[in-house]
């Protein structure tokens, strides 16, 4: 069996939905590494397959469930499947999404309707069934994730857009009305960072690319270790504390970004002279 990096989750129970791929994988991943029991959860078995292969190889203790995380009702059998087995969640990872650039004027209803079922939809289907039970048990944690569009807007994205903003007001509205029981609810937002889905999605040629990572003053994307990283950090005790927050993990690109670059040198016109001379 390999050794964990450290204990910091031992024994804690994590449901992490779209856990199976990108930055959801690496959460879990993470989550598994430190001692937690994973269980991941979305639509597409296939998706699993390699995260439990690699569980089985580490001796992680990592499992599956097979979730619509729009129908309500899938997600609350899924909820009562793991309950049964675990008897507890301490942490939920709202991590399912989807996303694709559309113009508002062309996109359809069905495509509307998709986005906001998975991010917004499922985000409180998720929360509110597992949320129960850490309400039961007073005490629990949510991590939701968002991006920075969701309060700066962004061509393209309308529909994920709507919903990220939608889900950034369900974080801070669960924050204050679960804190009583003893349950975080914390939000992360990143911007651009290497995954299959994104590049597919987003930036799906070098050019696209390139004109993204240029508006990052940190010039370069996040790596998705980066990002679970602080996912970690935020499910952790030392975040004991923290509660209603969104985290930006954006290299600073949704920063202003002034109206000259930074170095550059200008000199200023001096305004003309009033009056003639004596």
């Amino acid at each position: 069996m390999a050794s964990r990096l450290d204990s910091s989750f031992a024994d804690e129970v994590a449901v992490v939905t779209g856990g199976g791929t990108g930055l959801g994988l690496e959460v879990s991943r993470g989550l598994a590494r430190r001692g937690a029991t994973v269980v991941i959860a979305s639509r597409n078995a296939a998706h699993h397959a390699p995260l439990l292969e690699e569980a089985r190889a580490h001796g992680w203790r990592v499992e599956a469930e097979i979730v619509d995380v729009r129908e309500a009702a899938s997600v609350r059998a899924a909820a009562e499947r793991v309950l049964a087995r675990h008897g507890r969640v301490d942490m939920l990872v709202n991590n399912a999404a989807g996303n694709f650039v559309c113009p508002a004027e062309r996109l359809s209803s069905n495509a509307w309707r998709a986005v906001l079922g998975i991010v917004l939809d499922g985000t409180f289907w998720c929360s509110q069934a597992f949320g129960r039970a850490m309400i039961e048990r007073r005490q629990g944690r949510i991590l939701n994730v968002v991006a920075t569009y969701a309060w700066t807007g962004m061509p393209g994205v309308v529909h994920s857009a709507s919903a990220k903003a939608g889900v950034l007001a369900m974080t801070r509205t669960l924050a204050v009305e679960w804190a009583r029981f003893g349950v975080r609810v914390n939000a992360i937002a990143p911007g651009p960072f290497h995954s299959d889905g994104a590049q597919q999605n987003l930036w799906p040629d070098p050019e696209a690319e390139r004109a993204i990572r240029e508006r990052i003053p940190l010039g370069r994307f996040a790596t998705r270790e980066e990002v679970a990283a602080q996912c970690l950090h935020l499910l952790g005790a030392d975040s004991a504390y923290i509660t209603g927050e969104c985290l930006v993990i954006d290299g600073g690109a949704s920063l202003g970004q002034g109206l000259w670059e930074p170095g550059a040198r200008f000199t200023r016109k001096r305004a003309p002279a009033e009056g003639g001379a004596a």
